[in-house]
């Protein structure tokens, strides 16, 4: 290989390749767009400056962009994060709200590097497909004011963004649809004089950029133990969202992304946001489904792009944005709504072919987010009730059968199944303590023990023989098995 041919294998591919560079740009520019009016309406959420939600989406998508374990992921102010802090800005001002979005980023940061990230093993799929039919359900939820107490001409303007992402991607892709919607939407509104919403009707935009500083709080024990409770929530909400967001763009893209680095990186980007004074922030799913799966996008280049572009259009092209009508970005929201939910997920199809606790799981988790509009919320209660059906599933997996030897002189009890907390108390009522002959055998070879109440369990058991004067032998035990056993059989009940 060639020294140029070696120099171009470490370049990234937006600087190698044209198609991918126009993709990642084009990418940025729509998230950009996307991201104005979602800042500005986290910004009302939190009790803020307008200005304030939108310096925070883009020092979170430029640092992220860099330090990030996930590319082409979005991070920005969010709704979420934005609920949390929204009651310490109200009660004690802005200065403590800063200082807990830098101290919530130091808390990512201890527990990205306490390996956080690597509890998202234990969320089953049941809880995933959950997470983004939610998902959906809020992006679309959170476009539904935009379509209350507006003008006709509002609804002609939706249908007609959603016509041109539906049916442009036919005559080309090389630029995004809901890039072509917003353009076309915002030229026939202005160009006509049709009297709609816009995004300058949101909040006045930025016209310089953030300067770095530190919050304006007394540096005291009072002010720390006020702000923590508010950083810790707000650590663990942005970790939930970010960790989940980054495990759906892994199954989108079929590529993996490092978690620890995304949960340290969120911390890095937190820091950040706090000293130029942001409202902090976390991954925000609807506007990464729209760089991903719409546009495309696959490089840190679309997430550095969009917080870039963010600032430039704010503060550059501020009078031509704000005419921008508030329907052409609710047109773009609802297509990512349609795109994101799993409609496979409640086919008749699948549905009769799923378990029941399967659907069950799903059915809560997307309850319980849409309730309560919090994704990590959602998450956490899916996974307990996940949890408690395969508890429940697995328990009934313990099975006895007892074989009496000719003589008359043993019995030896066959244990088969997974015996833990759930399914060894169940066991303890399947001999036949006051019939059977003095020598029993507990054959475990076709089972395990996997915690403390099945070694209980067991010793019940020898407990209850022992009192009719009978003896007990457990025999097959597994290394690991014989092992637990060993360490706490006889320790667990108070003589």
């Amino acid at each position: 290989m060639s020294p140029g041919a070696r120099l171009r294998g470490l370049k990234p591919d937006w600087l190698t390749d044209p198609k991918v560079w126009r993709t990642e740009v084009l990418g940025g520019l729509v998230v950009g767009l996307a991201l104005i009016p979602e800042a500005i309406s986290f910004s009302v959420i939190a009790g803020v400056d307008p200005a304030i939600g939108l310096f925070a989406s883009f020092t979170m998508a430029v640092v992220i962009s860099i330090v990030g374990g996930r590319r082409a992921m979005i991070s920005a102010a969010t709704g979420a994060v934005a609920l949390v802090i929204a009651p310490l800005n109200r009660e004690h001002g802005f200065g403590y709200l800063v200082a807990a979005v830098i101290l919530a980023g130091l808390f990512q940061i201890a527990l990205g590097a306490l390996g956080v990230a690597k509890l998202m093993r234990f969320v089953p799929r049941s809880v995933m497909v959950g997470f983004v039919n939610s998902l959906a359900v809020l992006v679309f939820i959170a476009q539904v004011p935009e379509m209350r107490n507006v003008p006709w001409a509002v609804y002609p303007l939706i249908i007609g963004g959603l016509v041109l992402m539906v049916f442009f991607p036919r005559i080309t892709t090389v630029v995004p649809a809901p890039l072509v919607s917003i353009a076309i939407l915002t030229v026939i509104t202005v160009g006509a004089g049709i009297a709609v919403p816009t995004v300058g009707d949101k909040g006045t935009l930025p016209s310089s950029l953030p300067v770095p500083g530190l919050p304006d709080v007394p540096f005291t024990m009072d002010t720390l133990t006020t702000i923590a409770p508010y950083a810790l929530a707000m650590a663990l909400v942005g970790l939930m969202e970010s960790l989940m967001t980054a495990k759906l763009v892994d199954e989108i893209t079929d590529t993996r992304s490092n978690k620890t680095r995304e949960s340290i990186g969120q911390g890095i980007a937190n820091i950040v946001t706090g000293f130029f004074g942001g409202m902090g922030g976390c991954a925000m799913i609807g506007q990464t489904m729209i760089n991903v799966k719409v546009s495309g996008a696959r490089t840190r280049l679309s997430t550095f792009l969009a917080g870039t572009f963010l600032m430039v259009l704010c503060i550059v092209f501020g009078p031509v944005v704000s005419d921008i009508p508030m329907a052409a970005l609710v047109a773009v929201m609802v297509m990512v709504s349609f795109a994101t939910f799993d409609w496979h997920s409640i086919a008749p199809k699948t549905l009769k072919r799923m378990p029941a606790g399967e659907i069950t799981v799903m059915l809560i988790t997307v309850a319980c987010v849409v309730a309560t509009h919090n994704l990590a919320i959602g998450v956490v209660v899916g996974s307990i009730t996940a949890m408690v059906v395969f508890a429940k599933r697995v328990a009934h997996l313990a099975e006895v059968t007892a074989v009496t030897d000719p003589d008359g002189t043993t019995v030896v009890y066959r244990v088969t199944g997974e015996l833990f907390f759930a399914s060894s108390n169940d066991i303890v009522g399947r001999f036949n303590y006051a019939t059977d002959p003095d020598k029993v055998v507990i054959d475990l070879s076709a089972a395990r023990i996997w915690d403390a109440s099945s070694v209980a369990a067991l010793d019940a058991i020898e407990t209850k023989y022992a009192q009719r004067g009978k003896a007990v032998e457990i025999t097959g035990l597994n290394d690991p098995s014989a092992t637990l056993h060993d360490r706490l059989t006889g320790e667990l009940t108070s003589h």
